[in-house]
């Protein structure tokens, strides 16, 4: 039983990752527990002994040899101390093994507990270890099943035993995308929290961090630091505008971003379910990178007015509603983009 023990411990090391050092450790405190609910009246003289090298795991009494027994929690009389030592004396100490079958069936159950419990928590060190060390990067997840009074979407992130359960909550879903069990989709890891319940792993797919992390996968300029994200505003499900910068003058940033043909935010479009994507030029000019900003209307002029970060914007006529955009989104996606509370105002205007 005891080498059953061992192998069924290695197996759990292999399966689940957690060190047998720990899985001993557990064991150890579990029959501790187990003996002192049948015998609460031992003190310390108890101590357990796992011998992997001999497959052997004990429970052992420490008993001084005595003449007449006082207390029998830590003290034996010599003949029944010969029974586990020929050369037991008066006076010696000498470690008494326990009989695991005097364990009651409430301390056992209390033991295996206490293991389970054990294997538990280990799991759950594990698993936020694991998704720490992933906040603010991009995981690919299967879709599980869905909560049909939520919406919320259960999905199997990481791979192998690595792999943990999800929570996508309709809030951080995009927003008219349509997710069926058994659908692969990326998503960005926001955070990993220790909760009562194990480890929550909370993840999104309309953070515009998901954009960001998608760019730094799908364009090597990105990842290599050549060209870089200045900022992004989002708007899930709808659309999404992009400034960037290259720290090379002889390569084309937005290019980069756009790819062959329009491969790379191709890619990255298919992904945001056909998120509308504007990737404009970043410019330490303030007046300039606001109108960049408006793309794809074209810009007469900027001018930075006195009160706080705010600006004017003159646009041709028929480009006002382009630079406004529907329901106010370009001005509005323009605006959190830049930073600058932007006024738009129709070249005809101008007079008046």
């Amino acid at each position: 039983m005891n080498a059953e023990f061992f192998a069924a411990v290695e197996d759990i090391e292999k399966e689940k990752g957690i060190p047998r050092e720990y899985m001993y450790e557990k064991i150890e405190q579990a029959m501790m527990a187990a003996f002192r609910k049948d015998n609460p009246d031992y003190g310390e003289n108890v101590e357990v002994v796992c011998d992997e090298a001999k497959k052997r795991i004990e429970l052992l009494t420490h008993m001084t040899v005595v003449e007449t027994v006082a207390d029998p929690t830590c003290e034996i009389d010599l003949e029944t101390a010969r029974k586990y030592s020929k050369k037991a004396g008066i006076g010696d100490e000498l470690a008494v093994p326990v009989e695991t079958r005097q364990f009651g069936r409430i301390a056992a159950q209390a033991a295996k507990q206490v293991i389970i419990q054990g294997i538990r928590e280990a799991e759950r060190g594990i698993i936020y270890d694991e998704f720490n060390n992933k906040q603010h990067e991009v995981l690919t997840g299967v879709v599980n099943r869905i909560d049909p009074r939520t919406g919320a979407v259960s999905m199997r992130i990481g791979t192998g035993s690595d792999a943990t359960e999800a929570v996508l909550t309709r809030a951080e879903q995009i927003p008219g995308e349509v997710l069926r069990e058994g659908d692969r989709a990326r998503v960005y890891v926001l955070d990993v929290r220790r909760s009562t319940r194990g480890v929550q792993i909370m993840i999104s797919r309309s953070h515009p961090g998901l954009v960001r992390r998608l760019f730094e996968i799908e364009v090597p300029e990105i990842f290599d630091g050549t060209v870089e994200i200045k900022g992004i505003a989002r708007e899930a499900g709808s659309r999404t505008k992009m400034s960037v910068w290259s720290s090379q003058p002889d390569v084309d940033a937005i290019g980069a971003c756009v790819g062959p043909r329009g491969a790379r935010v191709g890619e990255i479009i298919k992904e945001l379910a056909g998120e509308k994507l504007d990737i404009v030029e970043y410019s330490e000019q303030p007046e300039t990178y606001i109108a960049n900003a408006l793309a794809p209307a074209q810009v007469v002029s900027v001018t930075m007015l006195d009160e706080g970060k705010t600006c004017r914007v003159i646009v041709p006529d028929g480009q006002l509603s382009l630079a406004i955009g529907r329901e106010g989104q370009n001005a509005r996606l323009a605006a959190k983009l830049t930073g600058y509370k932007i006024d738009i105002k129709p070249e005809s205007g101008l007079g008046q």
